[in-house]
């Protein structure tokens, strides 16, 4: 029996640029919203009320909608996936969450201060779909690269998306620096750079819905129901697990590191602002050098992990996040925030480059949509563990946030202890072996 997503004939240039430009597309959402822009106003505006009488609320309040947002991908992220393997429809649904994440960011600016309630439902709603979109687009990268180019293709992707990152801010702060000089708040400009931000991911989106292909084929099981037949595969996967263990403990790895980078991502700002007085123009200026060495970090390490090899490029990526972090902790100038900021951004590109690239070169074929299902499921529980860690200690430390850094501290050296025990070559061999398994295993029924 053929190996169904290999049938159609291999990804050209525009196939390839297509599938990166929706990492440029999404990356607004992350920037914007998630890290530099609405967090801070969330928590300066939306929610200042509660902050009043307990400092350190409306930082929780974010953090907790964050983790009810990725509690709900976590369970729904590999179903999906393996429901998009059986029907064949991964781009069908990443459609359907593309148009779910940028309506949702267009209706974050209808939230206004004292409207935490609202502003965290759209939020949660807008979040689970790009969560999912994030997962699908991954999916399609064992069928457009092989072994020996993948990690420079999952660079590319992650360089054009910060770079995707770059034009959203650069919008924004051309509309507040207008906005600034009319004499407008944020209660007033906030609202438009979101509508720009929606804006900007439908329409640098589209080159990826017109020339991506999808090469997988429906399988048998779809004549049954979908959702018994995704969570049957998802249910055998698990119990498989012992044939794949280099990408189990990989996944089991990803949960650490990804909880102290999701932290990063999601308090970024809110750091900056309510640690070093940061203003909002600063910050996007702050954010864009940041993406932009991040772009560099993800299409270098992209070279590097294809010669040197995916793990230790992944351990070097590591201890630059932990040097990073260690620099944060101790900053009390803004030069040592730049620096940190700088040293995230190059460690930031290299780690979701590397990562997506090793879980592809692990998976088996014919399990895409599902595995990457879980490395979704893997990142949501990262994003669940690590925010709401940051949350809570800041909270109880009064708004203490250099504090609340020894958590993320933390789940990056535990990532680096666990990768160190995945070997690269032993993986693959397995996938081979686990494809084969099941093909003899299909062939025979």
């Amino acid at each position: 029996m053929d190996d169904p997503t290999t049938q159609a004939r291999p990804a050209g240039t525009r196939e390839v640029l297509a599938w990166a430009f929706y990492d440029f597309a999404n990356s607004g959402y992350t920037t914007v919203v998630l890290t530099t822009i609405y967090s801070a106003f969330f928590v300066a505006v939306v929610a200042a009320d509660l902050d009043t009488a307990n400092p350190g609320t409306a930082t929780l309040l974010w953090t907790l909608g964050i983790a009810a947002a990725n509690l709900i991908v976590l369970v729904s992220s590999p179903v999906i996936g393996a429901m998009a393997d059986v029907r064949a429809s991964k781009k069908r649904y990443l459609l359907y969450s593309s148009v779910a994440c940028v309506l949702g960011t267009a209706g974050l600016a209808l939230a206004g201060p004292g409207e935490a309630p609202l502003a965290l439902t759209i939020l949660i709603i807008s979040y689970i779909a790009f969560s999912l979109g994030e997962s699908l687009i991954a999916a399609f990268l064992p069928e457009i690269a092989s072994s020996e180019n993948m990690g420079r293709i999952s660079g590319y992707g992650w360089g054009l998306g910060y770079f995707g990152g770059l034009l959203t801010l650069g919008c924004c702060l051309g509309y507040i620096n207008h906005a600034t000089a009319q004499e407008q708040g944020a209660e007033q400009y906030v609202p438009v750079t979101l509508l720009l931000t929606a804006v900007i991911f439908a329409v640098t989106a589209a080159p990826t819905f017109v020339w991506l292909r999808e090469r997988a084929r429906p399988r048998a099981e779809a004549s049954q129901s979908y959702v018994r037949a995704a969570f049957a595969q998802v249910a055998d996967t698990l119990r498989h697990a012992a044939h794949l263990p280099d990408l189990f403990r990989f996944l089991l790895c990803i949960i650490f590191f990804q909880a102290g980078v999701s932290t990063v991502v999601v308090v970024a700002a809110i750091y900056a602002q309510e640690v070093m007085g940061f203003s909002s123009q600063r910050l996007i200026v702050l954010i864009m050098v940041v993406n932009f060495t991040a772009a560099l970090g993800a299409v270098v390490f992209g070279f590097v992990q294809d010669r040197l090899g995916s793990v230790p490029s992944l351990a070097g990526a590591l201890l630059l996040w932990i040097v990073a972090i260690l620099v944060a902790m101790r900053g009390d100038s803004e030069a040592l925030l730049w620096l940190a900021g700088n040293l995230i951004g190059l460690a930031m590109g290299a780690t979701q480059a590397g990562g997506r690239a090793l879980v592809g070169q692990l998976t088996p074929a014919q399990h895409n949509g599902e595995m990457f299902g879980l490395w979704g499921l893997a990142n949501r529980a990262a994003a669940i563990v690590g925010p709401i860690s940051y949350g809570i200690i800041t909270r109880i430390g009064g708004g203490d946030h250099q504090l609340s850094m020894l958590s993320t501290l933390a789940f990056f050296l535990v990532g680096l202890a666990l990768l160190l025990g995945v070997r690269e070559a032993r993986g693959r061999s397995a996938a081979l072996a686990y494809t084969a398994r099941s093909t003899g295993s299909n062939g025979a029924h």
